[in-house]
């Protein structure tokens, strides 16, 4: 099985499936000599875990890391770091009746067509649950790109037909996790949370926005023509599940402007009066904040009756049991913020490379 690697220096190997052993990956690439955080790598996890509020999956896991090489006395040692996330809640039962059946919108038949077999037990590597192991990774990097004072932070901008106009830069980000909604607006937030209470006593689900802003990256990140910064942070979101879209900047928006109104006017500085490039230009940071928009469809997994096709594609009705979440947003915000920062720091370590190849070019 193809794309499980992700990154190119700093590069996160994926492994395990939803009702599996364990979860876990392997990093390779990272730096010496980082003193890890542990805490802050817990409390990543804590925010994508499962059971956290009323409004997600009940399902409970620890979603405790352990860390198997790569560290020692809480350094990185520049080795590849391995780790797993053991399963613990998983109730394998609740899918025998589905085992024969593909349920819709789901990848259970391409799945199926592709290698000739299927995890049925929630999704198997098809799952969300495989995204714990990319939080871990993500979590790394982000303390490496703290030390470089860039910051990443992600919030749940709509809520179905829930908005939030208000521009990110008159948010108050620290009111983000005083909401189980993760949105910055408390008294949005609790229309949302609402929203997503009445949709679950219906049996049905709710899709969404997340917003994510990357300060301070410098000038300079980011390659031409294929690997763009850009196209390569729209690759990491659309890899995230229930992903639909991805725009960066002025987005769809910016097509019902003028080029003169688009414009991003140079300051005397070097920096720009707008940033309708949302911090990208040729593909390549110009040091104004990067940000952009993730839209995540409804939750497949609905508790009606649904008509769909068994294995000999015969028709049949289907519902599925088992323990969902009636909206993704909420735990998906940390998932962004930690694919974010595996792009962002990857780039950054190819430009470093880069420096040396062009410093020995020159000798």
């Amino acid at each position: 099985m193809a794309g499980n690697i992700f990154g190119k220096l700093f590069r996160i190997t994926t492994f395990g499936e939803s009702h599996g052993y364990a979860l876990g990956g392997i990093i390779d690439g990272c730096p010496s000599g980082l003193k890890l955080n542990f805490e802050e790598i817990n409390n990543e996890l804590n925010r994508r875990k499962p059971g956290q509020s009323s409004i997600v999956t009940p399902r409970k896991e620890l979603d405790e890391v352990l860390f198997l090489s790569g560290i020692f006395d809480g350094l990185t040692t520049g080795t590849p770091i391995g780790f797993i996330i053991k399963n613990k809640d998983h109730n394998s039962k609740d899918y025998f009746n589905i085992k024969d059946i593909y349920r819709p919108s789901h990848s259970d038949l391409t799945y199926s067509k592709k290698y000739g077999i299927r995890d049925y037990r929630g999704g198997g590597r098809s799952s969300a649950r495989e995204t714990v192991s990319r939080v871990v990774g993500g979590a790394i990097a982000k303390q490496f790109l703290k030390k470089k004072k860039i910051f990443i932070k992600a919030y749940v901008s709509s809520i179905g037909k829930l908005t939030l106009n208000e521009n990110s830069n008159n948010l108050d980000f620290s009111k983000i996790e005083k909401s189980p909604v993760r949105c910055p607006d408390l008294k949005l937030a609790e229309q949302m949370i609402e929203s997503i209470n009445k949709i679950r006593k219906k049996g049905d689900t709710l899709g969404g926005v997340i917003t994510c802003i990357i300060n301070n990256v410098p000038i300079g990140i980011g390659e031409p023509v294929f690997n763009k910064l850009n196209a390569e942070l729209g690759k990491a979101m659309l890899s995230i599940n229930a992903v639909k879209g991805f725009e960066y900047g002025s987005g769809f928006n910016g097509t019902k402007m003028k080029g003169s109104n688009h414009n991003d006017l140079f300051t005397e500085n070097g920096s720009t009066k707008t940033n309708f490039s949302g911090g990208i230009q040729g593909g390549i940071s110009n040091g104004m904040d990067i940000y952009f928009k993730v839209g995540f469809k409804p939750v497949a997994t609905i508790s009606k009756k649904l008509k769909s096709l068994d294995i000999n594609f015969k028709r049949k009705n289907i519902f599925v049991k088992g323990r969902h979440d009636p909206c993704v947003l909420p735990r998906a915000v940390p998932i962004v913020e930690a694919m974010s920062a595996l792009v962002v720091y990857d780039y950054i370590l190819l430009k470093k490379v880069s420096k040396i190849r062009n410093f020995y070019g020159k000798r």
